[in-house]
């Protein structure tokens, strides 16, 4: 298995470099796939022919439209297909956290939407090159440590169900949301920040399964598969549709600085060009987007969301990461899909 790394291009901002100038910063940092968060035509003809593979984002906003058949295979044809195949689009993601808004109205619309864009792919016979998904936040689960122990919210098991069978049907991932950051800025006492910066620690044993984890990012992927093991989808393949650290906060959050985000994405970055899997999955590809390519200087609510970035505006890097595009390059040469099929499957 190779790692392989991802980005989130995000773009609420007004001052980030036009999408062909974005082309050799995806190059520069190794990333061979780009998660974006709708579909936007520039980005898409700017990275014609470059390789790099695409998530493309239907935002939650048109959810309720997609129930309608027709208006889900001309959202198709003109955001998908239209760039193949050129432009390697490999997945949609349906909404963002959809499940976590807690609006039933949202929640409703979600797996028809999933269903519709799905058929709309059957139909134009490309259901087999582009995959259906939806990313989730880490905060569907109910029970996140001991990683063993995972499940999730009680009150979404019935809506959850449904969707792993969907995955199931089609072959397509699990995407979560993972952000040990918050982790460690709601309860800085108790949780040690070399465990959750990749830094040498002594690390947790879980005590039921006995597997040790020196990382807070594999124990919440674990806990993802747990939560799934224990509704009978233990094959689904789980992807990390965003991760990432801030380089600046407020000052009520703990954690959020330039030398954190530094070690974060470093230490991410080395352990993904490592191909190591968690302790319950070793000899998985990760499959990790790193959140965010720019800091986004529009987006609201704390500092530190307009400082995820790992380039500034200008496109420079908004910190060193320690490893060079080289090293990246060459671990990612040959780049394979693994997609695993669910039999054995109770939901």
């Amino acid at each position: 298995m190779v790692g392989s790394l991802g980005i989130n291009y995000g773009q609420i901002a007004n001052n980030l470099p036009t999408p062909d100038n974005v082309v050799p910063l995806v190059k520069s940092i190794g990333a061979t796939k780009v998660k974006l968060y709708d579909a936007d035509p520039r980005v898409l003809k700017a990275f014609a022919n470059t390789g790099v593979e695409f998530i493309v984002g239907l935002g939650n906003e048109y959810l309720s439209k997609m129930r309608d058949q027709e208006a889900a295979q001309a959202w198709v044809k003109t955001n998908v297909q239209a760039y193949l195949p050129a432009t390697k689009i490999t997945c949609i993601t349906i909404g963002n956290e959809v499940l976590t808004f807690n609006d039933t109205g949202l929640t409703d619309h979600l797996l028809p939407a999933m269903q519709n864009i799905h058929t709309a792919l059957v139909n134009l016979g490309l259901d087999k090159q582009v995959l259906v998904t939806t990313a989730h936040s880490l905060a569907i689960l109910q029970v996140s440590y001991p990683p063993s122990a995972g499940s999730f919210r009680k009150d979404l098991v019935g809506c959850i169900t449904p969707i792993l069978n969907f995955h199931c049907k089609t072959n397509s991932p699990f995407l979560i949301n993972a952000y040990p950051f918050f982790a460690y800025k709601s309860n800085p006492k108790q949780i040690s920040l070399d465990f959750v910066l990749f830094q040498p620690n002594q690390g947790i044993v879980d005590s039921k399964s006995n597997f040790h984890y020196d990382n807070m990012l594999f124990a919440q992927i674990d806990a993802v598969h747990s939560a799934l093991a224990s509704l009978g989808y233990s094959k689904l393949q789980v992807h990390i549709s965003e991760t990432g650290w801030p380089s600046k906060g407020d000052a009520d959050e703990v954690g959020a600085s330039l030398e954190n985000a530094k070690k974060y994405n470093g230490n991410l970055l080395k352990t993904i060009y490592q191909k190591k899997g968690t302790p319950m999955r070793p000899n998985t590809d990760l499959n990790i987007y790193v959140f965010a390519l720019f800091n986004e200087n529009m987006k609201p609510g704390p500092t530190s969301e307009r400082n995820y970035g790992l380039f500034k505006p200008d496109g420079t890097a908004a910190y060193s990461l320690g490893i060079s595009g080289t090293d990246a390059v060459s671990a990612n040469t040959t780049q394979h899909h693994h997609w695993y099929s669910c039999s054995s499957v109770t939901g």
